[in-house]
């Protein structure tokens, strides 16, 4: 399964959240160690759940980009 990531640079480091598997979220230090750990987070989330029974969310969120005139 292919999950949509959303990687945001703050002042001191990287963070990254799943919009489809709420809670699911990791900080790193720079963008290349955040997409290592959300990869980490996304398999021991899906893990989770299927350890408590429930399903396994289908990735459904997509991205695009709006141009805009600043």
């Amino acid at each position: 399964m292919r999950y949509m990531v959303v990687v945001e640079q703050g002042t001191n480091s990287f963070g990254a959240y799943v919009p489809d598997l709420p809670g699911c979220v990791a900080v790193g230090e720079s963008k290349q160690e955040v997409l290592q750990l959300i990869q980490e987070a996304i398999e021991f989330h899906l893990e989770g759940l299927k350890d408590e029974g429930a399903s396994v969310p289908q990735p459904h969120s997509c991205s695009e980009f709006v141009e805009v005139h600043a």
